[in-house]
């Protein structure tokens, strides 16, 4: 049985599309941390049958384990906004965002936390705030990726290594800040959108340097159509009101 007697409330939101072979080692993982994260899962009608992983793991982390299913492929924002909007419903403190993958090192939550803790509003697991700390990915991947975050620096002034990182925690006023309904990219750029969002608003961005490890099992769902959106998003945030 898990259990958890920390006054604060903190959830992990975790997407899911034919997360098969992670989905249970991600869940287990998080909860043999000590400081007693929750976890929602919401999960795109994965064909795989990780809906049905995740649900006979619910009796075991009763009151910590949850699970929201869409009918389809929605798009990486529109899940994390209805887990975002779901979290503030039920009162979390912090918020957090991480892949099924294990390309986040479940480890390094409470490093996040901490950083939150020590006077962040929105802390980021940053692969690019030492160096570039990536293993297992090609070449062409980590230059698209480095150049991207290098992009949105230079358009937006906005003073992050890693703004597409998908590695975060949010304090809980700063989603009550953020109009999360105005959000409007969908994809990767999503993640550059919110932290934005964030800057406007005069929150403090703290960058947490991480090691993102390439997934070893099930399929990658980069595309250059994610890429694709968030360049002309950035372009279009540049000129947008919050």
């Amino acid at each position: 049985m898990y259990l958890c007697i920390d006054m604060e409330k903190k959830l992990v939101i975790i997407p899911t599309y034919k997360e098969r072979e992670n989905a249970e080692k991600i869940i287990r993982a998080v909860f043999s941390l000590e400081e007693g994260f929750d976890i929602l899962i919401i999960d795109d009608n994965s064909p795989d049958g990780t809906a049905d992983i995740v649900k006979a793991l619910i009796p075991e982390y009763e009151g910590h384990l949850y699970i929201k299913e869409r009918s389809g492929k929605l798009g990486l924002g529109t899940a994390y906004i209805e887990g975002f909007k779901w979290a503030l419903a039920n009162g979390y403190d912090y918020i957090f965002e991480m892949d099924a993958d294990f390309s986040h090192d479940p480890a390094d939550l409470p490093r996040l936390l901490q950083a939150c803790h020590e006077g962040a509003d929105v802390s980021i697991g940053s692969r690019y705030c030492k160096g570039v700390n990536v293993v297992n990915w090609p070449l062409g991947r980590v230059l698209m990726s480095y150049g991207a975050s290098r992009y949105v620096r230079i358009v937006l002034g906005m003073r992050v290594n890693d703004s597409t990182a998908g590695f975060v925690c949010y304090r809980r006023k700063v989603l009550e800040a953020i109009d999360l309904d105005r959000i409007s990219m969908k994809g990767y750029g999503f993640q550059i959108e919110m932290k934005y969002k964030a800057y406007r608003l005069g929150f403090k961005i703290k960058e947490v340097s991480v090691i993102f490890r390439d997934r070893t099992e099930g399929k990658s769902k980069m595309s250059s159509g994610i890429f694709g959106e968030a360049f002309w998003g950035v372009l279009k945030l540049r000129f947008k009101s919050i």
